[in-house]
Parts: C-alpha cells; sequence; structure tokens
C-alpha cells in the first residue's frame, strides 16, 4: 500500500499553547501540528494535511518553507517535512488551506471526500535519503508483483480502529521493536530464489549488500528446503546501513513476516517463530506478548498518545541509543500498524 502523504482532513480540535500569543496545536486524528493564530482554523474545517517524510515541490505556495525545510533529493530541489518541536510541543507535518488543491477552483470543500490522497495533484512525494552505491545494486525488475510491500500504517492515522482494537476480544496483539535499517526481503517462486529492496527486485552480484547477506545467511537453501513459494521479510542492519544507529561491525537481517505467496497471506505468530528458529534465523525484537494497549492515566483509555509514549525507549540491540519505535501485529496476522518514537524523530530520524 502506498502511503498517502497529502490528504483531505478535518480539524478535530484547536489547542493553545501555553505562554504562547501567535501560535497554537491544530490537532488532526492523532496528529498534532503547530500553526499560526492569525490564519484562523477551526475545528471541523476541511484541509490538506502533509504527514512529516512529505517532500513538497518547489512552487509559490510553499516557499515559506524555504528557510526551514529546503532539501535536495538527488538533482530533486523541495522541501522536505520533518517532526520539530515549538515551545515546548511536539509538530508533525503541515496543514494547509483546501484552496491550495488545484480543482478547488471548481469544486467546494465538500466535494472532495474526506481522506482523499492529493499528493499526486499537488506534487508531493515521499523523501527519500540517497542509497550507497553497494545498497543500490543492479536492478533485475520492479518490485515483483507477487509479493507484498511492508509498510504498516502509523497509528495516528488509525486512532478510531485503535481505540476499537483496544477494547476487542477478538484478536491478540503482540509488540516488536522496530528497527532502523533497510527493507529486505528473499523470495522462492516457482523454484527461482530472488533478494529485494523495499522497491527493486536485485540481480545477484558479488559486492551488494543484500546479496552478501542472502548467501551468509544460506536463505537460498532454507527457503528450498520448504518446497513451497514463499516469502521472508526483514530488516536489515548494521555497519553501512542506515549510518548503522546501532553501532554494530556486520550486516544482518532481524525478521519480521513469513508471506505465503500461493495463499496470500503471513503466517501466524507461532508458525513463524517456530521456523525461524528452525533456521536459526533471528527475529526482530519482540517486547510484549501479549500486549496489552497503553491507556491515558486520566480517562483509562486506550489512546494514541498513550501509545507513542510507550514507543520510545532504548534498543534492545543497543542499550545506548534511541529505538525507532514499535511495531504492532495481531497474533493471526491480519491486523499491523506502528507507533514512531517522536524522541527518536526529534534526534533527527525523521
Amino acid at each position: 500500500m502506498e502511503r498517502k502523504l497529502a490528504t483531505i482532513r478535518k480539524i478535530k480540535d484547536i489547542v493553545p499553547i501555553e505562554g504562547a500569543d501567535a501560535i497554537e496545536l491544530a490537532l488532526v486524528d492523532g496528529w498534532q501540528v503547530v500553526v499560526a493564530k492569525n490564519v484562523g482554523h477551526k475545528v471541523g474545517d476541511k484541509v490538506v494535511y502533509c504527514e512529516i517524510d512529505s517532500f513538497l515541490p518547489i512552487k509559490e505556495e510553499f516557499e515559506f518553507l524555504r528557510k526551514s525545510s529546503y532539501k535536495k533529493m538527488g538533482d530533486q530541489e523541495g522541501f522536505r517535512l520533518k517532526t520539530i518541536k515549538l515551545r515546548g510541543q511536539i509538530s508533525q507535518g503541515l496543514i494547509l488551506p483546501y484552496s491550495v488543491i488545484p480543482i478547488a477552483q471548481f469544486a467546494s470543500a465538500h466535494d472532495l471526500p474526506e481522506g482523499m490522497d492529493v499528493s499526486e495533484m499537488l506534487g508531493i512525494v515521499k523523501y527519500e535519503p540517497p542509497i550507497p552505491a553497494q545498497l543500490a545494486g543492479k536492478i533485475k525488475g520492479s518490485f515483483p508483483s507477487f509479493l507484498r510491500k511492508t509498510d504498516e500504517e502509523r497509528v495516528q492515522n488509525l486512532e478510531k480502529e485503535y481505540t476499537e482494537w483496544g477494547f476487542s476480544s477478538n484478536h491478540q496483539f503482540y509488540a516488536t521493536e522496530k528497527l532502523d535499517g533497510s527493507s529486505f526481503i528473499c523470495y522462492l517462486k516457482d523454484g527461482v530464489f530472488g533478494v529485494c529492496s523495499r522497491n527493486l527486485d536485485l540481480l545477484e552480484t558479488e559486492d551488494n549488500t543484500f546479496w552478501q547477506v542472502a548467501r551468509s545467511l544460506d536463505l537460498e537453501n532454507k527457503l528450498k528446503s520448504l518446497g513451497k513459494n514463499i516469502c521472508f521479510q526483514g530488516e536489515m542492519v548494521g555497519s553501512g546501513i542506515q549510518g548503522n544507529h546501532y553501532k554494530m561491525k556486520e550486516q544482518t537481517v532481524f525478521f519480521y513476516n513469513i508471506f505465503l505467496i500461493d495463499d496470500r497471506e503471513y503466517v501466524g505468530y507461532d508458525e513463524f517463530v517456530n521456523m525461524l528458529f528452525d533456521f536459526d534465523l533471528a527475529c526482530v525484537p519482540v517486547l510484549s506478548y501479549p500486549f496489552n494497549f497503553p491507556a491515558d492515566s486520566e480517562t483509562s483509555l486506550p489512546t494514541v498518545s498513550a501509545l507513542l509514549r510507550s514507543a520510545e525507549g532504548k534498543s534492545v540491540l543497543n542499550d545506548k541509543v534511541e529505538r525507532e519505535g514499535l511495531v504492532i501485529r495481531s497474533m493471526n496476522r491480519t491486523i499491523s500498524f506502528k507507533a514512531i518514537s517522536n524522541k527518536f524523530l526529534l534526534k533527527g530520524g525523521g
């Protein structure tokens, strides 16, 4: 599922900031954004909300971002949205007036449905950091259509669902550490073994890090021993990867999913853990099993803000660094989402 970076939303609440005369907090679903008071935002207003990691094009209407957000992505210039802190308040993303949409001159605010993705209309794409040559590799093809990409939704976009899941007895959940690395996928399809990055099927070469790790873990023989079309998905970490957040000397993979290609489904938690154990492969650190949804101290209800606080903490891989956050999955693997630590983001994680 492609991430919706810019969407039509409604302002849920406006909250004053103590001691601030010119700014206030606007709440959009589970997100909060510092906005100028003189804009006159009101509860219920339909707006365009741009998430963090959005890369906005060079346009006159976005020039106010130049001083704080100008960035180059390869040869492309634009404005990158990151998590920031203003007057002691976390601010994530950007709220734009509905009128910024090109078709707004032809439509009223009620004509575009809430939740509609307007990223393409505005020329907004996801910011992608440069990829080292040893990771980029040679391209065999585009990401295979028979696989599923792993990009869990952020919990801030699932506020209603999160509350329902917190009260539901139909699902049990577990929580793992969200690792800061590169997406690693290996598969066996009709006898052919392959290795993928997040977006590409990679050609096997001697110097490509993905294939080096696949060979070191003997993944081709392990997958072939299962006698089925199958895919293992994980996070590759270590030297030369994302700044080597965990200060590891070598590269390796911590797995979080096993996907049955023909059945189009993930294996359940128990089978997943047993398969990794049999193959002597590492699992992403499991932090809570079963996972109980953290509750707000005042209301005793499960809330997004309480989960975001729980997402903060030190990494299991290196207790001297902040973990990126949490990934929450149901035991039967039908539900999954993530909570990224704001402390991690403020330290440069995004």
